[in-house]
């Protein structure tokens, strides 16, 4: 289980991003991070493995604060995936390797191999193995970057607005990836989203930010009509369509 109590951050002597923000998590939900530009959603998820310090506040797995641990035991249990996959030079067999630095000391081991080859072919990278990253589409940079964060063999992923450069069919297809992947083993996702039916789709819980602080946190029923406008401050309606709950903007 994933406990966060009271996280408050802040650039600088700025005023607070962050002014108290707690959640529990269970292992295999995957939750979306939801609010307006600025609410501090991507703040928030780089505060949880220190990309960002936070000022105030635990961070805990299993009854151990991550934000007192050193990065590379952060990195055994947390893997960010960030939000823009630059194209680069290098193979996405190494770039998958990547995800093994934190267990690495001397070189690659037979397991590395074993684990790198598993994630690839989780996410349907075998045949592109020896492709440069910046040969390929968008879709398949982001699945070959999460492939590189489940080869961390991480307890959590950590996801920053995964879809916002991808086309219909690879927005469904990576958050459907990392659904199943969280029910089948049991790794739980945090993903930082803007469009309401996709986390509507894909994630079992909601936390909805607003001014700094959770507005709401609970299943898909606190995405009501006052939700909505009190936090995007538009009118909408949640229907259920073919037994899938929308959001239908008036």
């Amino acid at each position: 289980m994933l406990t966060v109590e009271n996280l408050q951050f802040s650039y600088g002597n700025g005023p607070d991003i962050l002014k108290g923000v707690s959640f529990s998590l269970e292992d295999g939900q995957t939750m979306a991070i939801l609010g307006n530009n600025g609410a501090g959603k991507s703040t928030m998820l780089k505060c949880f493995n220190r990309i960002l310090s936070a000022k105030h506040g635990r961070v805990c797995m299993d009854g151990q604060n991550l934000l007192q641990m050193p990065g590379r035991e952060i990195a055994k249990r947390m893997a960010f995936v960030a939000q823009h996959v630059p194209g680069t030079q290098m193979t996405v067999h190494d770039v998958v390797m990547l995800g093994r630095r934190p267990y690495m000391r001397w070189g690659f081991t037979e397991e590395d191999h074993r684990i790198v080859h598993e994630a690839m072919e989780q996410l349907g990278l075998t045949p592109l193995r020896g492709r440069f990253l910046s040969q390929l589409s968008g879709g398949e940079r982001q699945k070959a970057i999460l492939a590189r964060a489940l080869a961390q063999q991480p307890k959590i992923l950590l996801l920053d607005e995964p879809t916002s450069s991808l086309d219909l069919q690879n927005q469904y297809q990576v958050l459907e990836i990392v659904r199943d992947i969280c029910h089948n083993t049991a790794i739980t996702a945090i993903v930082v989203i803007h469009d309401l039916n996709l986390a509507l789709r894909f994630c079992d819980r909601f936390l909805l930010l607003k001014d700094g602080l959770v507005y709401r946190y609970g299943d898909a029923s606190i995405l009501d009509r006052t939700a909505i406008l009190d936090v995007y401050g538009v009118n909408a309606e949640p229907v259920t369509v073919n037994g899938q709950r929308i959001i239908l903007v008036d």
